[in-house]
């Protein structure tokens, strides 16, 4: 059963979005060659966790980020 986020972002995207939340970071993005089977897209189909565990994501991705970024920074302090 996939229990995933089923709105579609690339990892850069992702990346970048952290990148915002965490401006003192000094981490750059680095570009590498994908594997030869690496999938182009990544979409996962939740549609059985829908069903058999009335199941859906709540909280959308820049939400989850900021609320992360805030829970390390309240932990690790």
């Amino acid at each position: 059963m996939n229990i995933g986020n089923p709105d579609e972002f690339t990892i850069k995207e992702l990346a970048e979005k952290v990148l915002v939340l965490i401006p003192e970071s000094k981490s750059k993005l680095i570009y590498k060659p994908l594997p030869q089977d690496d999938p182009r897209q990544r979409q996962p189909d939740i549609s059985l966790a829908k069903e058999k565990l009335v199941w859906a994501p709540k909280v959308k991705l820049n939400e989850g980020l900021i609320k992360t970024v805030d829970y390390f920074r309240r932990t690790l302090k």
